[in-house]
This record gives C-alpha cells, structure tokens and sequence, in this order.
C-alpha cells in the first residue's frame, strides 16, 4: 500500500464521517460534492471534508482505494457508502438516517 492509500485509510479510520470532495464543505467545487454536502449538513452530521483538488495523488488514490472511479466518496465508520447518486437516493428513501442511526453517528439535534 502507497503513501497515499496510508492516509486515506487512516483518515476513514480516525473519523465517523468522512467526505471526498471536490472543493471544501464550505465550498465544494462541482454539484454533486455541493449535494451531499447540503445532505450532510441538513441532517446536522459532523465530518470530515478531504479537497481532493488540493492533491492530485488524493484524487487518484480516493478512486482507487474504493475502487470507484468518481468524487465525491462518502465513508461512515470505515465503510465506502458511495457517491452522489447513491447518498441522495439514501437520503430520501431514508436509509441514510438509518445508517447513521445504526452506526452510532452524532448528529445536531
């Protein structure tokens, strides 16, 4: 394992939520990075935002270590959820708010 797989396995470990984005939570650079960030701030979740923007071998590493080839990647606990699509459809059918429910991950009242 590279350098690069090193750290992103480490963060996915260090942090209940972790979200690979284009851009940073406050200003994701693409809509689908801004549309899981509003999901995970409307459902009050605190995370972790990686810019893979700001490093190249990021962005290509991100893709490999889940073996999904888009951004943004959302992981809980240890575990790649998806992207974009995937999240969104979570969101509404309500599985999303299980997950978290289930995972023990703090939300905002």
């Amino acid at each position: 394992m590279s350098n690069v797989q090193d750290a992103i396995a480490r963060t996915v470990a260090e942090n209940d939520v972790v979200l690979y984005l284009k851009g940073t939570a406050s200003q994701p650079q693409c809509g689908f990075s801004n549309q899981v960030v509003r999901i995970l701030d409307h459902m009050g979740v605190d995370y972790v935002d990686v810019n893979v923007l700001a490093d190249d071998a990021i962005r290509q590493g991100v893709k490999d270590f889940a073996n999904w080839p888009t951004v943004p990647q959302l992981y809980v606990k240890g575990e790649f959820i998806g992207g974009c699509d995937i999240v969104r459809e979570m969101f509404q059918s309500g599985e999303l708010k299980t997950l978290f429910d289930e995972k023990a991950v703090a939300r905002a009242p």
